[in-house]
């Protein structure tokens, strides 16, 4: 793990309220948590320039603080910024954006920019946390893990998006659906995605690298590495991140944004193919973060029928 990281934020909840603490406490260390009304912390960066010293400033002064030990059952993290209210945060990407994926190049600086292909993957409260399980549809034609990048904008009363931070996650999906016709796309990401709770109070990372393990049934059924920083893709994240927020839709005050930019080659690409129960470990060895999530294959019961017209 780099020692050059920015600070660390995370949200959680105890006892019935919301919470942040700063930093990751030691092992076995105790971690002093303050106590957050709704909203608060959403404040702290539409309120402030944004930066790590003045969003700790706002949040804290005054704070309601409690010190609790390591491993506190009761502590329990939440999806960085996450409003309580249905339908207030967004989960989106941009995907065909790595490298690997354009002969290794890199977007010309003098060159006009052409944005990459942009998914809808649900609303912000559909993610997922570490140790939570990842649901798919019953019959998947191939699932992908693809560790990313997510970048966290949270926006004002007016619809300005600030930039609050990054953490990473694994965006499951079926590529499968996708290669029989891309025009299935946006069913290929029905499928769950997880989201890290630790947020990094700085610009994204020009370096991301790591290593995926999947086990099936207690053994290391396949490993390999990725890199999803800034550095391994072919657009420039700044240019990404405008280009999203020309549209109006995802400026609504207020409003959340979780956005992925792009995961590099994965299991898929090794002829691997992950199977109901597998566990699913991302471990960002640069920024030492690593959680888990167990695939699990579902199957709805029927919708109602339509009546016959």
């Amino acid at each position: 793990m780099s020692p050059s990281l920015p600070p660390v934020l995370t949200e959680v909840t105890y006892e019935g309220g919301r919470h942040v603490t700063f930093g990751r406490p030691e092992p076995g260390g105790p971690q002093t948590l303050y106590r957050i009304a709704e909203g608060a912390l959403a404040a702290a960066f539409t309120g402030t320039d944004g930066s790590a010293d003045a969003v700790r400033a706002a949040v804290t002064e005054g704070a309601e603080t409690v010190v609790v030990p390591a491993g506190d059952p009761a502590v329990r993290p939440r999806v960085p910024l996450l409003p309580e209210a249905s339908g207030a945060a967004l989960l989106s990407g941009f995907m065909g954006t790595h490298k690997k994926k354009w002969g290794g190049l890199s977007q010309p600086e003098d060159g006009g920019f052409t944005p990459p292909k942009w998914f809808f993957k649900g609303f912000g409260d559909w993610a997922r946390l570490p140790g939570e399980p990842l649901t798919v549809p019953a019959a998947p034609v191939a699932l992908i893990e693809e560790p990313e990048v997510a970048l966290v904008y949270v926006n004002d009363a007016d619809g300005t998006p600030h930039y609050a931070g990054y953490t990473f996650g694994n965006d499951l999906c079926d590529i499968g659906l996708h290669r029989k016709d891309p025009g299935y796309n946006p069913y290929c990401k029905l499928c769950d995605t997880a989201l890290a709770p630790w947020l990094f109070l700085g610009p994204p990372p020009t370096s991301a690298t790591g290593r995926v393990t999947i086990v099936r049934d207690g053994a290391t059924a396949w490993e390999g590495s990725f890199d999803c920083g800034g550095d391994a893709l072919y657009f420039r994240i700044r240019d990404m991140a405008e280009h999203l927020f020309s549209f109006p839709a995802v400026r609504r005050p207020g409003l959340v944004n979780y956005v992925l930019l792009g995961a590099d080659e994965a299991s898929f690409h090794d002829g691997f193919r992950i199977a109901d129960g597998d566990r699913i470990g991302i471990d960002v060895k640069s920024h030492g973060v690593s959680f888990e999530n167990t695939v699990r294959y579902v199957s709805p019961a029927p919708a109602a029928v339509l009546p016959a017209s």
